[in-house]
């Protein structure tokens, strides 16, 4: 039994080799599709793994614990009051420090809406009070002059962004000038470059434009600046007191930031008697990424299988032709004591052999994707620089393991199916009709 079937699978490999072409047209399809299945998920991977760096760049390891104004039904304080008093404490951000062992940094900011003057210009401005870690943080850029440093904290220097730069200081260098900051003057040491406005966070935090800034150390806000901010609304002055605006917590790991934000909750909840704050976890960023990266992947592995498809269709026609033109050869066979299940055997054999092949070679094909990328980015470059978008030369395609055995189990699986129809074909003929055959 043994023997017989070996010789079947003998017979099946050999007729394919009788005809060379044809089966290497046959096994084509598989091939284009077993590569393009692992090409498609490698460029997909790359995207989602670059995607993924930005977020983490952008900060997936911060938690955000910002301000928030309370409902006037919820506000604890005298509703005869024209001064609310609500928001984060100096205090909450020591707190945090003292309390949480495991964050890498804790950066505090406190920002409001300021009109700045030079000369006849004016430019109604956001006024940031904050530390020297911000630019870092906030990936700011210095175009002129320097930053915040240690040994201005407490000075009335001020950093401003592009545009407010552009308003107050449209035809000359403002670094080493001096502008009017409220009733005080600011000596400009510094201007950053342009930066696109950051997106909003799941809804919690919105847009932000760091383009209409300017940066003042922090101690000086609290010092010349104040936490009490006083507006006249119809004939009445009304205030709001606020000490900060937010507080930046930094952990090590992706891993510690739900925990790390649930402590920092239980802090804030235990010395607030009012929810006056929010705290935000961008880690939803990287979660929204890689449900992104996965429904890419399925459609990708959707359009390479239907590329499969089309393969196993073209194999089963082959296939097809085939038994009829070896009919009389079943017949012989048939009547030299051939079974139905040889027949089924040998032809089942020359199908999986040849998607097998087209597979194997597909794989291997799909495995030199980052090299051919890589190459043929740098023979386009060479020949024409200014082709291809930056992105492209960010992209490096990454190989998935599970796109290696997914393509080749497909290919072969596609040439069991696709190749039963065929055999049982051949095997249910009739021995007599099949040796009249001509």
């Amino acid at each position: 039994m043994k023997s017989t079937f070996t010789q079947t699978i003998k017979l099946g490999v050999k007729s394919l080799l009788l005809q060379k072409m044809r089966a290497a047209l046959a096994a084509l399809g598989i091939f284009i599709g077993t590569s393009t299945v692992i090409w498609l998920v490698a460029m997909g991977e790359g995207v989602s793994y670059r995607a993924q760096e930005q977020i983490k760049e952008l900060g997936a390891t911060n938690i955000i614990v910002r301000t928030k104004k309370p409902n006037s039904n919820s506000d604890s304080n005298d509703p005869n009051s024209k001064v609310k008093v609500y928001g984060l404490l100096r205090l909450d951000y020591r707190r945090i420090i003292q309390n949480i062992p495991r964050i890498e940094k804790a950066i505090p900011m406190r920002e409001l809406r300021f009109e700045l003057r030079m000369g006849n210009r004016t430019a109604d401005a956001v006024l940031v009070g904050c530390v020297e870690e911000h630019l870092q943080l906030n990936r700011l850029d210095i175009e002129r002059g320097r930053w915040i440093t240690p040994r201005d904290f407490g000075e009335k220097v001020v950093v401003l962004a592009s545009d407010t730069t552009r308003r107050l200081f449209p035809y000359e260098n403002p670094i080493g000038k001096t502008i009017w900051v409220g009733s005080e003057f600011y000596k400009v040491i510094g201007t950053t470059r342009k930066r696109t406005a950051s997106a909003s966070i799941g809804g919690s935090l919105d847009a932000r434009d760091y383009n209409m800034d300017a940066y003042i150390p922090l101690k000086t806000m609290k010092d010349r600046v104040g936490d009490l901010v006083m507006k006249r609304i119809g004939g009445d002055f009304q205030g709001e007191q606020v000490e900060l605006s937010q507080i930046t917590v930094r952990v090590g790991s992706i891993k510690e930031v739900d925990e790390t934000a649930a402590v920092i909750k239980m802090l804030l909840e235990a010395n607030h008697d009012i929810e006056d704050y929010a705290v935000v976890v961008p880690k939803e960023l990287l979660r929204q990424a890689e449900r992104t990266r996965a429904m890419f992947n399925v459609l990708l592995v959707v359009i390479a299988g239907i590329s499969l498809l089309v393969g196993g269709i073209g194999i089963m026609n082959i296939m097809l032709a085939t038994v009829t033109e070896r009919t009389r050869e079943i017949g012989i066979r048939r009547a030299l004591g051939a079974t139905r299940n040889d027949i089924i055997y040998q032809f089942l054999t020359e199908t999986v052999a040849l998607t097998a092949s087209g597979g194997l070679t597909g794989v291997f094909f799909g495995l030199l994707c980052p090299q051919i990328f890589r190459q043929l980015r740098e023979w386009i470059t060479f020949f024409s620089p200014d082709l291809l978008p930056p992105i492209v030369y960010e992209l490096e395609p990454r190989i998935a393991v599970w796109s290696i055995f997914l393509s080749l189990s497909i290919s072969i699986l596609s040439g069991v199916v696709f190749g039963v129809y065929p055999a049982r074909q051949a095997a249910f003929m009739d021995p007599i009709e099949a040796l009249r055959h001509e």
